[in-house]
């Protein structure tokens, strides 16, 4: 049986007016060595000052099985599953702010939407949001210089601007569309988008692959989202493509089965401005 984090709906006035409700430290492989009764006085920050968890969430259940489901509008509960290293959080619905940062191992199922700083400096674990995610999706945060390390994330929604920045390794797949500056500085690793992409994709990349697998390959179509410092290359069928369909298709990534994998695919070589070792494909036959 899982832990058991309800949203209490018997609040004051004043408790239902709070903003910000930081969870930081409240993870699988914690509460499973804590007993009922300690989960409910773990410390929380509310509007920046303390607080204990009992006093916005009901807490039920059995902690041991290193689970924990939240149900309830978690639109403004943060940091939920940040430094995660293992079990499963599950979310019914909407989360807050840097929901799954620095996120190294585990696995995050969010039924609903995230907030900004999503996953940010994410090292290992899984992730499947079912709804959107607003900006810096997967990105870095201020001041590091790199992003996501390791892990994979699917997201069957659209993104905002900047998803993916800086990412070293690891996996980012939209659903939807996705905002300006997808893959930022991108570093390594693989973001694929199903939707339309938003303007400079790519920009400033130095290696790695973005895969765009819902736009037109043709010079005044990609324009509108490759940056011009990109240098277009050949058509060519890369032996990979067929492999990540695969992968996709067994994460539950709906676009991959709609994706014509073994078809020839348009490379385009960036950014020149930053060693030009990067790529972005699209499909050749759209």
């Amino acid at each position: 049986m899982s832990l058991l984090l309800t949203i209490r709906t018997d609040l004051s006035d004043h408790e239902v007016l709070y903003q910000s409700l930081s969870v930081q430290g409240l993870l699988p492989e914690f509460v499973a060595t804590q007993s009922l009764a300690d989960i409910k006085q773990l410390p929380v920050l509310c509007d920046n000052r303390p607080a204990r968890l009992c006093d916005f969430f009901h807490v039920d259940g059995n902690p041991e099985d290193k689970q924990i489901e939240c149900s309830g509008d978690f639109s403004r509960v943060h940091f939920l599953g940040a430094g995660m290293q293992s079990g499963t959080i599950i979310v019914q619905g909407n989360v807050g702010r840097h929901s799954g940062e620095q996120m190294r191992g585990g696995k995050l199922l969010i039924k609903g939407s995230v907030a900004d700083w999503f996953a940010c400096g994410m090292e290992g674990g899984e992730i499947h949001v079912h709804g959107d995610a607003a900006n810096n999706a997967v990105g870095s945060l201020p001041g590091d210089r790199q992003g996501m390390t390791g892990g994979r994330v699917i997201i069957d929604g659209s993104v905002g601007a900047l998803a993916g920045s800086r990412m070293r390794r690891g996996l980012l797949a939209i659903g939807g569309n996705a905002g300006d500056a997808t893959g930022f500085e991108l570093l390594a690793g693989t973001i694929l988008v199903a939707g339309q992409p938003g303007p400079h994709t790519g920009l400033g990349m130095r290696r790695g692959s973005i895969v765009l697998l819902g736009t037109k390959s043709f010079c005044h179509e990609a324009s509108t989202y490759i940056p011009p410092t990109f240098l277009q290359g050949g058509i060519w069928r890369p032996t990979f493509m067929a492999l990540l369909g695969r992968h996709l298709v067994n994460t539950g990534f709906s676009a991959a089965r709609k994706t014509a994998w073994r078809d020839p695919w348009q490379q385009w070589h960036g950014d020149s401005l930053a060693g030009c070792r990067g790529e972005i494909l699209t499909p050749a036959n759209a």
